[in-house]
C-alpha cells in the first residue's frame, strides 16, 4: 500500500537527486570565525556574525547575570504575566538607538513580519513589496487580507507603476515594503527613491533591516543612515539574532500607536512566550558595544574590500555590492551542483561556506554566500580566496 510516507521518501529522493539536499554542518565549539565542524577544524565565512559578538565575553556575562538574576524564562506570554524590566528596558534601548518613540519585542523577526500587516492592514488596503523580500515578509503578507502588488527588486519604475495601480484600484491605505539588504545578493534598497515614492502616494514605508542593524551606517543604525532616510521610514523590523550578538528576538520599532497596536492585536506576540531573560540580559549588553563599534565597522568594510578584490582577480563572478555578504554565483543549469561541489571541497580545506540554489534563489542562479565578521582577519580572508581558487581549480578544473 502507497502511503504519505512513501510520498515524501519520494520528494526526498528527488531533491537529492537534483543535487539540492541540504545538509546540517554539526558544530562542535561556540560560534566564531573559527570553529570547529565534525568535518574537522574551519574558518567560518557563513555565519551572520557580522561584528564578532556572539561569543564576546561581557554578553556571554550579562546573559549569565539575566539568568541569575531573573531566571530561566517566563512561563508567561508578555500581556499576562510575563513582562518584566529587562524586557521594557531593551525596547527603550532599541527604539532610542534607531530614533523611533517605542519598540516592541519578538521571538523571532520571523514572528515580527508575521506580526505586522494583518494589524496594519486590512481588506480595503494594499502592500507594495519587493519582489526579494524575505520569506518572513512573504508569509507575513499572505497572512494578511490586503491586496497585494509586487515589483521587480528595486526598481523604482515598477514601484511608482504598482502604487498607482493599487490607487486606482481604491486602495484605503498603502503600505510599500522592502529588506534594508536583500540577504541573498548584498544588495541595499534604494530607501531615498522609495521614501520619495511613498509621500508623493501617501503611502507607509516599512523596512526589514535585519542584515544592517549593528553594522551598517555611521553609528550602526542600518541602511536608513546610511542611505540619508532617518526619519522618512515609518517602521523598521530587525533582529537580535545576527550582527547584535546572535542569539534570538526580534523586534517592530516605529511610531508609539504602531507599537501599542501590536501590543494589542499581533497574534505571534500574544500567543508566543516572553523573549528568555538571558537573550534579553545579552542582546542588552550587545547594544552597547554595537552602539559604540566604530572600529569594528571600518574593519568590518575594509574586510569586505578585500575579499571583493581578491576574489575578482581570481576570475570569480560576484554580485556587486559592499556589502559584507558577497555573492560568489555559479550560474546556468548545473550552477547548483558545482556550487555545492565547491562548498563541499572547501570544507574538507578548512573554509566553511554554504552554498544556496532554487527555491532560495532563482533557477539558474547558485552562489555561495560568503559572509564577513569583524573577528576574521586580513589572513582569514586570504585563506578563503585560497580555498575558492583550489577547490573551484579541482572540482570545475579553473575558472568558468
Amino acid at each position: 500500500m502507497y502511503t504519505i510516507k512513501d510520498e515524501l521518501a519520494q520528494a526526498l529522493d528527488g531533491i537529492r537527486a537534483d543535487g539540492l539536499y541540504k545538509t546540517e554542518r554539526e558544530i562542535t565549539t561556540p560560534q566564531s570565525a573559527s570553529i570547529a565542524t565534525t568535518a574537522g577544524p574551519a574558518l567560518n565565512f557563513c555565519a551572520n556574525n557580522y561584528l564578532g559578538l556572539a561569543n564576546d565575553p561581557s554578553i556571554i556575562e550579562a546573559a549569565a547575570q539575566a539568568l541569575r538574576d531573573w531566571g530561566f524564562g517566563l512561563s508567561s506570554v508578555r500581556f499576562i504575566c510575563g513582562t518584566q524590566t529587562p524586557h521594557r528596558r531593551l525596547e527603550q534601548g532599541i527604539a532610542d538607538w534607531l530614533g523611533t518613540q517605542d519598540a516592541i519585542l519578538f521571538s523571532s523577526c520571523f514572528d515580527a513580519n508575521g506580526a505586522i500587516f494583518d494589524v496594519l492592514l486590512g481588506a480595503q488596503d494594499a502592500i507594495i513589496s519587493d519582489e526579494l523580500n524575505h520569506a518572513s515578509i512573504i508569509d507575513g503578507v499572505r497572512l494578511c487580507k490586503a491586496a497585494r502588488y509586487r515589483y521587480r527588486n528595486a526598481d523604482l519604475a515598477d514601484l511608482r507603476a504598482q502604487l498607482e495601480a493599487a490607487r486606482a484600484a481604491g486602495a484605503r491605505r498603502l503600505m510599500i515594503v522592502t529588506d534594508g539588504v536583500f540577504s541573498m545578493d548584498g544588495s541595499y534598497a534604494p530607501l531615498p527613491g522609495i521614501c520619495d515614492l511613498a509621500e508623493e502616494h501617501g503611502a507607509l514605508v516599512m523596512v526589514d533591516d535585519s542584515h544592517a542593524t549593528g553594522f551598517v551606517g555611521d553609528h550602526g543604525r542600518g541602511t536608513p543612515e546610511l542611505l540619508g532616510v532617518e526619519g522618512r521610514v515609518d517602521v523598521l523590523s530587525g533582529t537580535l539574532g545576527k550582527a547584535l550578538g546572535g542569539a534570538s528576538g526580534g523586534y517592530i520599532a516605529g511610531p508609539q500607536e504602531v507599537v501599542d497596536l501590536l501590543r494589542q492585536r499581533a497574534r505571534p506576540y500574544l500567543f508566543s512566550n516572553s523573549v528568555a531573560p538571558a537573550v534579553v540580559g545579552g542582546s542588552l549588553r550587545a547594544i552597547e558595544l554595537a552602539r559604540g563599534a566604530h572600529e569594528a565597522r571600518e574593519r568590518l568594510a575594509g574586510l569586505a574590500r578585500l575579499f571583493r578584490e581578491r576574489m575578482e582577480e581570481a576570475g570569480f563572478e560576484l554580485l556587486p555590492g559592499s556589502h559584507p555578504i558577497v555573492a560568489v554565483m555559479f550560474p546556468g543549469d548545473e550552477g547548483a551542483r558545482q556550487a555545492v561541489a565547491v562548498a563541499a571541497r572547501m570544507l574538507e580545506l578548512g573554509v566553511y561556506v554554504t552554498a544556496f540554489s532554487f527555491p532560495v534563489v532563482p533557477r539558474g542562479r547558485a552562489r555561495i554566500r560568503v559572509q564577513l565578521s569583524a573577528a576574521h582577519s586580513q589572513d582569514d580572508v586570504r585563506a578563503c580566496v585560497e580555498a575558492f581558487v583550489r577547490a573551484r581549480d579541482e572540482v570545475l578544473g579553473g575558472p568558468r
